[in-house]
């Protein structure tokens, strides 16, 4: 029986955020996306993953669902046989990115998600390209499904998450860390980090993307998600 693969989205997102890699990987092989939407911090969500996990699975998290699988890693570095992170941060939220937080929540509450959505995130998450319209009409779909509860528990849980980086140093797992080049959020410094924090982990840097690899440049991003399942 292949290992099974569990894929952890980024904010304000769905499985959709995988749509291309689930349709390549999927043959013969268990694979879920656990929604993050249920508590305000990373330990809750973690654990939540956790419960209804197999007892031994792949992980692959991008942005908050990289935070996520840090924590999970954390709680339980044991049954995480392999660990993907994608376009994600080790480190606790700057300052400067938590002062934001509440007023973003605010509108929210407000009735305008759809603002912050488009306004405050939706810019910074995209390299140029043929297909960006597509994939920020795909962005607002996924978070306005959501709903603004949700985004302001995914915003408490970003706020408050802890440092990961002595995770990083423990886990011995088979890791590979990808991001895009052009990502203004999570930029490949960031990336530099954890694979010299995590002994024999691979780095991937896909040309042409910003945040969202899996959607930007799928087919490269699934051929080192695909390497990384099978070696």
């Amino acid at each position: 029986m292949s290992l099974p693969l569990l894929f952890l989205p980024g904010m304000m997102c769905d499985a959709r955020l995988f749509g291309p890699q689930i349709a390549a990987l999927a043959g013969g092989r268990e694979i879920g996306v656990p929604a993050l939407t249920r508590h305000d911090g990373m330990a809750g969500l973690a654990a939540q993953v956790l419960a209804r996990a197999p007892d031994r699975f792949a992980l692959a998290g991008l942005s908050m669902g990289g935070i996520v699988a840090m924590e999970i890693v954390r709680q339980a570095p044991d049954r995480v046989d392999r660990l993907a992170l994608m376009d994600t941060n080790p480190l606790a939220e700057a300052e400067a990115v938590k002062a934001r937080r509440g007023p973003q929540m605010e509108k929210a509450r407000q009735g305008r998600l759809s603002e912050v959505i488009r306004d405050e995130m939706k810019p910074h998450y995209l390299a140029d390209g043929p297909g960006k319209q597509a994939i920020l009409d795909l962005c607002m779909d996924m978070a306005l499904g959501l709903g603004p509860e949700v985004f302001c528990r995914q915003s408490l849980a970003l706020r408050d998450r802890p440092d990961q980086q002595d995770t990083l140093r423990r886990y011995t797992g088979r890791t590979l860390i990808l991001c895009g080049r052009e990502d203004a959020l999570c930029p490949v410094a960031r990336h530099e980090l954890m694979h010299d924090l995590v002994a024999g982990s691979d780095l991937v840097i896909i040309e042409g993307a910003g945040h969202l690899p899996t959607l930007e440049q799928p087919d490269e991003t699934t051929r080192a998600l695909a390497r990384w399942m099978e070696t």
